[in-house]
């Protein structure tokens, strides 16, 4: 089987290069090309070597590929991509605030062994961990779906399949050649890792001195409310959460985003809502409030619903009221299931249609 280019490090490709008989210098130009962030071209006005490409070609073949599009009116774009072992996994691209930028999220496993209630990835069960050149090949898809728009992809967030925490080791890979700027060149303040609140990932995390961002999901300000919709809370308690993610604030000096999704009649009450605001307290934390996208009954039956708009404004107005800064983030494709999951799901249930490999454009 060919290596997959997007598995491979800069010093990986010169050590190949050279065993090839090609110059090493020549790895930096071709993983910018293949990266979306340059030119194969090493120095203006010389061209490659001859053969290089040739070589290219028969040596490496990609880690996944697009085979399904689903685009949304909002300009959402959810991709699903099969590798190689014929696993499917996820990409979604988010039209910015401005019209010439986007932004990407990306997925860390196949399925999720987490088992959050009201999640459709937890819904088709855990297979595998990606490799980082699986996570590298989503966010390539994502710089080209993004480029055929108009637009810039300016930031990535690990949002997607999987619990990052899990998987940490591919993930930073990955993360590391997307943000070096002689590869990817997005730099690592554009990057955040969201985490259902793993602890010993968070302090793995910290540890690595790298200046991404942290994002945890809470969705509950109490602990029995909390297990009850993230198995993970049974074993980290919301408290012992919240300090890990103190240790990483003050190791980097950069807000931690608390993702808190609304469920009606669950986690949107005006008692959780002070609740919530006690606990983020003088913390310079940002709650993110999500907007529910229905998945379906959970794994334990239980169907949950949206909080009403008069409920989510007043849950997120008893928290400015004590100082916190809360803002909702903006729902993207409800037209096209874009909630984590779900376009896998629809096509493993088979009701997507063929979902036979298609080559995407490079």
């Amino acid at each position: 089987m060919l290596e997959a280019l997007s598995d491979l490090t800069l010093d990986d490709l010169a050590r190949r290069l050279a065993a090839a008989g090609f110059a090493p210098f020549h790895a930096g130009p071709v993983l910018r090309a293949h990266y979306g962030h340059g030119s194969v071209t090493p120095h203006p006005g010389r061209l490659p070597p001859a053969g290089l490409a040739e070589w290219l070609d028969a040596s490496f073949a990609p880690a996944a590929e697009v085979v399904r599009r689903a685009a949304a009116a909002d300009g959402t774009v959810k991709l699903l991509l099969r590798c190689r072992d014929g696993a499917t996994i996820e990409a979604v691209l988010m039209p910015g605030d401005r019209p010439d930028r986007a932004a990407g999220c990306l997925s860390s496993q196949v399925g999720c062994a987490m088992g959050c209630d009201f999640c459709a990835t937890a819904q088709t069960g855990f297979l595998r961990h990606l490799t980082a050149g699986e996570i590298v090949e989503q966010f390539r898809a994502l710089r080209r779906e993004a480029a055929a728009q108009g637009r810039a992809l300016k930031t990535v967030v690990f949002m997607g399949m999987g619990e990052p925490m899990l998987n940490l080791p591919a993930v930073l890979a990955a993360a590391e050649r997307l943000a070096d700027n002689r590869v990817g060149g997005l730099g690592w303040r554009q990057i955040t890792v969201s985490t259902v609140g793993v602890i010993p990932g968070i302090d793995a995390l910290t540890a690595t001195g790298h200046s991404l961002n942290l994002a945890v999901s809470l969705h509950a300000p109490d602990d029995a409310t909390r297990a009850r919709l993230l198995p993970p809370g049974r074993r980290f308690a919301v408290a012992d959460v919240l300090a890990a993610a103190d240790r990483f604030q003050a190791a980097r000096g950069r807000p931690v985003t608390l993702q808190y999704c609304l469920l009606h009649g669950v986690n949107d009450a005006p008692e959780q809502a002070a609740q919530l605001a006690a606990l983020v307290g003088a913390r310079r934390m940002h709650v993110n409030l999500l907007h529910y996208n229905a998945t379906g009954p959970g794994l334990g039956g239980a169907r949950y619903e949206a909080a009403p708009a008069a409920v989510a404004e007043a849950f997120a107005g008893i928290l400015r009221r004590h100082g916190v800064v809360a803002h909702f983030r903006r729902p993207r494709g409800p037209d096209i299931d874009a909630a984590c999951g779900q376009l896998r799901r629809r096509v493993l249930a088979g009701s997507a249609g063929d979902v036979s490999p298609r080559r995407a454009s490079a």
